[in-house]
């Protein structure tokens, strides 16, 4: 008899009725939803590219030089540090944005995924286009070489530009990473004093 007396007790609230100007508001949240698709056909589109780039590295192994080969695993590292961005994008603001995925005790759950915010999810994009663009850069330095020549795809001011801009991720992260730093700190102190 006790046992189900306490039965009604255990049932989840009811969820607050909200307005259908406040419910338009929050369900504006699901116009995200094909952004997100879009995403995952452009991840698609970079995993063909991907296998066209390895093809063609297995298939002209013996024909290229160490150089070149250095080049195309370069090119295949970039596009799958892209992948890894679109990944952290699409889950961890479908997640952060939309609505839970519900992936807790699945056996796949990214590790990062269970403590993802706005905030973090913002410093792992700026970490992720800095090692993008790190990539990018070691190939320009490896072409580097052959400035001056006919041969070359860049010029001195390419090179100059591609450091200045590679070092303007690394400013803006450090500037997001203080600015987030100083928020949290923000917040605790006023929850101190709460």
């Amino acid at each position: 008899m006790t046992s189900q007396s306490k039965a009604p007790s255990a049932q989840a609230a009811p969820a607050p009725q909200i307005g259908p100007f406040a419910q338009l508001i929050f369900g504006s949240r699901w116009l995200q939803v094909p952004l997100y698709v879009g995403l995952i056909v452009a991840q698609a589109v970079y995993v063909l590219l991907f296998l066209k780039e390895l093809y063609h590295l297995v298939a002209h192994s013996f024909d290229a030089s160490e150089q070149q080969i250095m080049l195309v695993v370069l090119g295949l590292i970039d596009v799958v540090m892209i992948s890894n961005l679109l990944v952290m994008v699409i889950v961890g603001g479908y997640e952060t944005f939309v609505s839970r995925l519900n992936l807790t005790g699945h056996p796949d759950e990214p590790e990062w995924l269970s403590h993802v915010n706005a905030s973090v999810l913002k410093i792992k994009l700026a970490m992720a286009i800095i090692g993008i663009s790190s990539i990018s850069l070691l190939r320009t330095f490896i072409e580097a070489g052959n400035l001056g020549t006919s041969r070359s795809n860049f010029t001195e001011s390419g090179v100059m530009w591609q450091v200045l801009i590679h070092l303007t991720f690394i400013i803006s992260a450090i500037g997001i990473a203080w600015v987030d730093r100083l928020s949290e700190s923000g917040h605790r102190k006023a929850a101190g004093h709460g």
